[in-house]
């Protein structure tokens, strides 16, 4: 849709010479060839995924791409926010936002997409790189401009951000620039300056084919961040090295300058933020008042009053100086310990900055290679002495709850779907990247075989695992609020649930999760194809509609039958009538924001927007009714799964304890009894397995020996003597 309007003239991005400034820093020679099967398959899901839901490929696209960069830290969330056209010559357009500003400390972010569909990848140059920017802060100017916001559609995506653009600008700190695209962009652009809009600095950043590329492919979430002391941000810090003598690990003691930490929080962000404790912090909100307290009124004292910050990097340039060895810059620098301190230290540099001259923050700096990231940094952040030392452990992927998860997804078969005569099983991947190295290590006839037992349309991350399982404990309004910031709710909710009693997360949970999941990816595919549908906020549809039916079943004392789901492998007919008739009243809610919230995406953030769902009548029919299932009968099937798990899995452990060996066992004794003290208990239990096989020990001795042996590897017990290891099921069931 096309308006005219007067020339606009006040506030455009004002860049050097005219033109958005670009990194000399290259990609390398790859060829394309080499990113050629990443982007087939990338857009073939695309495409696939906007035939089956009947959305847009550009729909389809951000939504693919636009989860990554929240994953990355690059957004807080992930709004889509569509608008096109032309006014007074101007070319405009965007395509989506990180959600409100006033979330994510005043910083807005806007996102253009540019999707490709031809089958080999493409390039795009700085020209094609500075028109795409420009009409995204074309919008940005425009959507300050009442005559502007008049004319857009009532309700729409853009009118929506639009009204938040203008309602927020005075509280913006910093505007920055993305563009998606899956086309091959060949300099390094991350977080460079594109100069001001009315005052406020603008940065601007792609996110091309070979960047989306490398962050797949690799263990951590992590993007290529390099931290410049020296020449970008006050100078070379001093530090104390502290491995000289004895430690596996580089390390070193800094006192870094509060201004210091500021600015580089400033440019990087959360991302500057492990990717864990990131989600800690979006669940229990960022500015710490005893520390910004602290900083406002004795700032003279915060270094004696903050426990400061654990950091890891990749690498560290180091140099001597007249007073010491000096850090002058760090690789994928992650503060892994201390999110609350940054980020509360970031915030005081708009509300009192004149106090930061006088902070000053200790860092414990660790090189950890990346290939021995995920084995040392959960165990620095876990023991580091932190404001938040034990909530910040149970984030990492590590965790017991993934792994136990992972263990199953890679041995639970799936019942074969109708018109299939095949198993298959469902791939968790705890930690990003996992899906691509399997399928990548393989030959072909293997990776054919992998792709046969693992479809791509079983593949599920934690985000997706929280979504789903969020969505069925009634929670839309969190769901709404974007992948991280739920997944951070998820996991404080989670793992209290599991300190309590990790056994209900057995193999008959797993297999309910898995069927919610299939009844949230069925509903996310049908629900564009209704004729109710008002196009967008899809994601918020399926979540609410989900809550909304859960509810309603709960106060009728029955359940979903989610057994049913698992043994067919996708959504019965009655279900997917119910769950239908709940979507077409979400939407209804959806679209009708009140608190004079005019921003959609925003209102479904909002717990009133699921109250007023909540409170709806709707009728779902005598065959719905019909289908779901006691409580009563639901227990059953739990307990029965137990009884049978627990026998399969206590013959695999007495199988693996008499396979490992009476001498095998007596060497975990003496370890354990030199290192930790095992319990009498599991030290009587560890003396009967050393005699094996004079002596066989029972499936419940074993289970408990699997169990010490399990305790004693994360307290660095290794045995250079063991077969490579075997994952073994159940090993926290109780018998």
């Amino acid at each position: 849709m096309l308006y005219e309007f007067t020339d606009v003239t006040d506030g455009e991005l004002t860049v050097e010479n005219g033109q958005l400034p670009v990194e000399t820093v290259k990609e390398g020679q790859k060829s394309l060839d080499e990113f050629g099967d990443f982007n087939l398959e990338l857009r073939d899901e695309v495409i696939q995924d906007a035939a089956d839901s009947g959305i847009s490929i550009d729909d389809a696209f951000f939504e693919h791409m636009a989860a990554r960069l929240e994953a990355a830290g690059e957004i807080e969330t992930a709004d889509r926010a569509s608008f096109e056209g032309v006014i007074s010559n101007k070319n405009i357009r965007i395509d989506g936002s990180g959600g409100n500003p006033l979330d994510s400390d005043g910083v807005l972010s806007v996102i253009i997409c540019d999707f490709h569909e031809e089958s080999r990848p493409v390039t795009i140059n700085a020209p094609d790189a500075k028109r795409m920017f420009g009409r995204l802060a074309n919008f940005l100017i425009f959507a300050r401009q009442a005559e502007f916001r008049s004319k857009l559609q009532e309700g729409s995506s853009g009118a929506g951000l639009a009204d938040t653009i203008a309602a927020t600008w005075s509280s913006l700190s910093k505007i920055k620039l993305l563009l998606i695209t899956n086309a091959i962009y060949r300099a390094r652009t991350d977080a460079v300056s594109a100069g001001q809009i009315d005052n406020i600095p603008v940065t601007y950043n792609i996110w091309d084919l070979s960047r989306f590329h490398r962050y797949e492919t690799s263990a951590q979430a992590r993007e290529d961040l390099v931290i410049d002391f020296r020449h970008n941000y006050g100078g070379a810090i001093p530090a104390l090295a502290a491995s000289m003598l004895c430690g596996e690990l580089e390390s070193y003691l800094m006192v870094i300058p509060g201004h210091q930490l500021a600015e580089i929080y400033d440019k990087w962000g959360a991302r500057l933020l492990e990717s864990n404790v990131r989600s800690f912090l979006q669940a229990k909100g960022k500015v710490n008042q005893g520390i910004r307290d602290t900083i406002k009124n004795e700032p003279t004292m915060f270094f004696s009053y903050n426990n400061g910050v654990s950091a890891t990097a990749d690498r560290v340039e180091t140099e001597p100086s007249p007073e010491g060895l000096r850090i002058v810059s760090a690789s994928n620098l992650q503060i892994v310990n201390g999110g609350q301190t940054t980020a509360s230290i970031h915030a005081a540099k708009r509300s009192s900055p004149e106090s930061l001259a006088n902070v000053h923050v200790q860092m414990k700096l660790t090189v950890v290679p990346p290939k021995r990231s995920d084995e040392v940094v959960p165990k620095i952040s876990e023991y580091a002495n932190s404001q938040n030392k034990v909530s910040v452990a149970d984030f990492f992927s590590n965790n017991p709850f993934h792994v136990r998860i992972e263990e199953y997804s890679r041995r639970i078969l799936a019942p074969a779907a109708e018109g299939t005569n095949r198993e298959t099983k469902w791939f968790y991947e705890r930690a990003r990247g996992q899906y691509l190295v399997e399928r990548a290590k393989r030959s072909d006839a293997e990776r054919r075989r992998f792709d046969m037992e693992f479809p791509k349309a079983h593949f599920f991350a934690k985000t997706d695992l929280a979504k789903a399982e969020f969505s069925f404990r009634c929670r839309p309004d969190t769901v709404s609020k974007g992948a991280q910031k739920n997944f951070g709710e998820f996991s404080k909710e989670i793992g209290g649930l599991w300190a309590k009693k990790d056994a209900r997360f057995d193999e008959t949970w797993y297999r309910r999760l898995i069927a919610k999941l299939i009844v949230f990816r069925h509903l996310e595919k049908v629900v564009p194809r209704q004729e109710w549908y008002p196009g967008g906020y899809r994601a918020n549809i399926v979540t609410y509609a989900i809550a909304k039916l859960v509810a309603d079943v709960e106060e009728m004392n029955l359940l979903i039958d989610l057994d049913d789901v698992w043994r067919l492998q996708s959504v019965p007919d009655e279900l997917e009538c119910a769950l239908l008739k709940s979507a077409e009243e979400a939407a209804k809610i959806l679209s009708q924001p009140i608190l004079n919230i005019k921003n959609i995406s925003e209102w479904a953030k909002k717990q009133a927007c699921w109250e007023n769902l909540r409170c709806k009548k709707i009728e779902y029919g005598t065959l719905f009714i019909h289908s779901l299932v006691k409580p009563e009968e639901a227990k059953a099937v739990e307990r029965d799964g137990r009884r049978d798990s627990a026998i399969v899995s206590g013959i695999e452990a007495q199988s693996k304890v008499v396979s490992l060996g009476g001498d095998y066992w007596a060497r975990l004794r003496a370890w354990g009894n030199a290192n930790m003290n095992f319990a009498p208990k599991d030290d009587g239990i560890l003396k009967v397995c050393a005699t094996i096989p004079g002596r066989l020990p029972t499936e419940k001795q074993c289970l408990a020996a699997l169990g010490s042996l399990e305790r004693a590897r994360a307290n660095g017990y290794h045995d250079e003597n063991e077969v490579p290891r075997v994952k073994i099921s159940g090993l926290n069931r109780p018998h």
